[in-house]
């Protein structure tokens, strides 16, 4: 059978063992979301039409590449309570799991920059929220810090962007990087007045030499498709002028209407839209991360448009 023409395209990590990184009920990020993502995958045909990848696990040295170590072995050695302020539980596999998640991270970066693939999609990753020394926002280990630090150490990338439309800002990224003038951030999200993690305000451009390298763009709750295309412009225009040699994609479903957390009312159109873009400005150098989400609808709606537009 001739395969798919899409096929040398794009990858997509998956594996059942990804799920394991999740909460029990009635924690909003819980098991029934990547089961959903995967369903309307195969539903599409997608699998047809892109490279399904194994996860993988990163080891302690590789986190520490951003994180503190004493916070690794914190994670490693913690089995119940929280990791946080008490949003993130710990729970016995945590360690793994959320090692996991950066390790596919991981794989798909090495993967698109030994040429194997020019995109790909990992449906649990984008744990923006987690800082160098501790969790935030249901995230353990931010797998984008650490894939920021491999690609500049063992793939020689300076100039990177990245890109998250997810509801909530990601400040584990932008705090991380604020003096960072190679990262060049663009956050569509709610508004901080109104949503965890209160930060992200549009005065929030960078800091010394990284002044201007940084986009905020906070949405009023409510916001829809047209405030999103209009947003995405500003995005563009941005990557356009800061020419990255690789782009990384946070694409959280939380945005979307009918979100329990959050309160924006976009639609998969929005998240498709991104996807098509900046495939558009980036077409052999990009990852995508699912990012959060508490709709198991909107989570496989949303995925599903980014992948096709990947494809």
């Amino acid at each position: 059978m001739i395969p798919w023409p899409g096929v040398a395209e794009v990858c997509v990590l998956y594996g059942p063992e990804l799920g394991a990184y999740a909460f029990d009920d009635p924690h909003p990020f819980g098991r029934r979301r990547l089961p959903a993502f995967w369903r309307e995958f195969l539903d599409r045909g997608l699998d047809a039409r892109t490279a399904v990848e194994t996860p993988e696990m990163a080891d302690a040295p590789t986190l520490a590449r951003f994180h503190d170590g004493r916070y690794v072995r914190f994670v490693q050695e913690t089995r119940t309570g929280y990791l946080d302020s008490g949003d993130t539980p710990a729970f016995p596999d945590a360690y793994d799991a959320a090692r996991r998640v950066v390790g596919t991270t991981l794989k798909a970066v090495r993967l698109v920059m030994e040429g194997r693939f020019r995109r790909a999609f990992c449906p649990i990753g984008g744990l923006h929220h987690a800082r160098r020394d501790r969790a935030g926002g249901f995230c353990i280990f931010n797998d984008i810090g650490v894939a920021i630090q491999i690609l500049r150490s063992e793939h020689d990338v300076r100039r990177i962007g990245y890109v998250d439309i997810d509801a909530h800002h990601g400040d584990g990224v932008y705090y991380e990087y604020k003096s960072d003038p190679e990262l060049f951030i663009a956050d569509i999200h709610e508004n901080g007045r109104f949503l965890y993690p209160g930060t992200g305000f549009a005065n929030e451009t960078g800091v010394g030499a990284a002044a201007g390298t940084k986009l905020n763009l906070p949405m009023m709750p409510g916001a829809g498709e047209d405030e999103f295309f209009e947003a995405f412009e500003r995005v563009e225009a941005f990557l356009a002028a800061a020419k990255p040699e690789f782009i990384m994609l946070q694409c959280g479903a939380d945005s979307l209407k009918g979100d329990p957390l959050a309160h924006l009312q976009f639609s998969p159109k929005t998240h498709r839209h991104a996807a098509e873009r900046l495939r558009a400005l980036s077409p052999n150098r990009l990852v995508a991360m699912g990012g959060g989400g508490y709709s198991p609808e909107n989570i496989s709606r949303a995925w599903c448009e980014v992948i096709e537009a990947l494809i």
